[in-house]
């Protein structure tokens, strides 16, 4: 046995379940925040802990440039390293040699390119990617691939897709599997359906302990992102959890676990918080905005971090006009509770049968808008 994944219950092809892993349970839907560099940023693991994560994702590319995946396993792997006793799951690194890397050279073998941190060359391919990943002694290895570009044409789609199974295959070929431990493979082909089916048909006659879907959210927008996991997600195990990758805003979410997928990560939340912008039921706030300057409200009463609890807008508008670190640190904690609240209500919506009733109340409470929400 490597992980191990069970589906507890359904509501339509909303999916309720369980993935063990060796560094403890996740329950799913679940949504993992990004510790891109060993760290989620402006929180202390107790405090991501207190918000209700359960699993973290780290990063291939930023980890082995700085401090290096053997420095890491040197002091006891990434668990120990970050502080962090819960499952964690690592990118191969091929979204961030696309995205970050300067010079990047691509052939058959993998990817040369240079850091974007001192220009220092490199070369990831399928085969270092997967050690790296099991030095940093991470619970989902994730499969390297090429994430394709968009928009696309699909020949030059099918030519990305094609590489990433061949290098899925040598992948799922370099993985060491043991106890408590899985690797994923990633379905691409851009927003073509051919080659969608094509790639999760390919990946399930390899044999993953889970499928993601990659490729997503880099430009393609919100019904176009739906339409490809309608189209993709009926072709993957039903007995395996389902990653959509890098995705995305509270209403991708729901829509993609109407869709039938177990597990998310996204900068968002994060990074929402550090620029004063917070999500809340009733939609975005943006705490720079004077309108919160005299406000003595929480930002979501229904929350209980301690931004809401304990702060008003007021005082967040002000640690953020003033760029305090507080401010960052509290609208951190307050976006990653929101997500985790959003996930635990999707769970129990659908183990209850409840989910319609859920999705409709969200978009209600949604459309409601902040404005509407003052007295």
């Amino acid at each position: 046995m490597s992980i191990s994944f069970s589906v507890d219950c359904k509501d339509g092809f909303a999916r309720c379940g369980s993935l063990l892993t060796q560094h403890g349970k996740i329950d799913t839907p679940t949504f993992m925040p990004v510790g891109t560099a060993a760290t989620v940023k402006a929180m202390m693991p107790a405090s991501v802990k207190e918000t209700g994560a359960q699993i973290l994702l780290g990063n291939t590319y930023h980890l082995m440039l700085r401090p290096g995946a053997s420095r890491i396993k040197d002091l006891g792997g990434l668990h120990k390293f970050m502080g962090w006793d819960g499952p964690i799951l690592t990118d191969s690194g091929g979204y961030q040699v696309m995205s970050l890397s300067q010079l990047r050279k691509l052939d058959e073998d993998g990817v040369t390119f240079r850091s974007h941190i001192d220009g220092s060359y490199h070369k990831l391919t399928p085969e270092k990617s997967i050690q790296i990943q099991q030095d940093l002694g991470s619970n989902i290895t994730m499969a390297f691939d090429e994430c394709t570009p968009f928009p696309v044409s699909e020949e030059e789609a099918e030519r990305s897709m094609l590489l990433s199974m061949r290098w899925a295959e040598r992948s799922k070929q370099s993985f060491n599997d043991r106890d408590g431990f899985g690797l994923f493979g990633i379905v691409q082909g851009s927003i073509f359906e051919s080659l969608r089916v094509q790639s999760a048909k390919k990946l399930k006659r390899i044999g993953f302990d889970g499928y993601a879907v990659g490729g997503l959210a880099v430009g393609e927008g919100h019904e176009t992102m739906i339409n490809v996991l309608k189209m993709t997600v009926p072709w993957l195990p039903e007995d395996k959890p389902r990653y959509l990758m890098g995705v995305g805003k509270p209403r991708d979410l729901l829509a993609a676990v109407q869709n039938g997928v177990d597990m998310f990560d996204c900068v968002l939340p994060t990074r929402s918080g550090r620029t004063g912008q917070a999500f809340t039921r009733r939609g975005e706030v943006n705490l720079r905005n004077a309108r919160h300057a005299c406000d003595p409200r929480p930002l979501d009463a229904q929350c209980n971090c301690p931004s809401c609890q304990q702060f008003s807008r007021a005082y967040l508008h002000h640690l953020v006009k003033s760029g305090e670190i507080l401010g960052a640190m509290l609208l951190t904690w307050h976006n990653l509770r929101y997500y985790q609240d959003l996930m635990r209500g999707l769970r129990e919506a659908i183990k209850n049968g409840l989910l319609a009733e859920f999705t409709t109340l969200f978009h209600e409470e949604q459309s409601l808008g902040d404005i509407a929400s003052i007295k």
